[in-house]
């Protein structure tokens, strides 16, 4: 029974359209893309301190995982412009994978063929992420004015 001080439905104020939900592929592609991120920070920094070190005693190249911290956040917030970014950045680190595995000796190569690896999983997981991001924003109703 609806008494005179309940408020209709009609009456209530207007809730805040709740944030859309991305869909599951779309969250998948996201964490693949933190989770391949995350490798190869972890991988600059143990190839190049403890596993295959260009010096004994590990070297100055162990500063080529910083960069890859940068977008780290962007990527854990959803920034578009992030994802956009790190899928072109992500090819230096290609280029070095591959100089590294045709050049270097042995346990260093293998560490480049997982380099190589890694630099191909975050740019997949960077570009099906935006594409479809971008296809599910296109498929949202406009707002009411």
């Amino acid at each position: 029974m609806n008494t005179p001080t309940d408020p209709t439905p009609a009456d209530r104020p207007a809730a805040a359209s709740p944030r859309p939900t991305l869909p599951p592929v779309v969250v998948w592609s996201q964490r693949l893309a933190v989770g391949s991120l995350l490798g190869l920070i972890v991988l600059s920094v143990a190839w190049e301190l403890w596993l295959a070190p260009i010096r004994p005693g590990g070297s100055w190249l162990v500063l080529k995982a910083l960069p890859l911290c940068i977008p780290l956040a962007g990527l854990l917030r959803n920034r578009l412009y992030t994802f956009r970014w790190v899928s072109l950045v992500i090819w230096l680190y290609f280029i070095e994978g591959v100089v590294r595995a045709w050049g270097d000796p042995a346990p260093a190569s293998w560490l480049a063929g997982v380099e190589i690896a890694l630099c191909l999983v975050l740019f997949a997981a960077c570009a099906v992420y935006v594409r479809l991001r971008l296809a599910a924003a296109r498929r949202l109703p406009e707002p009411a004015e």
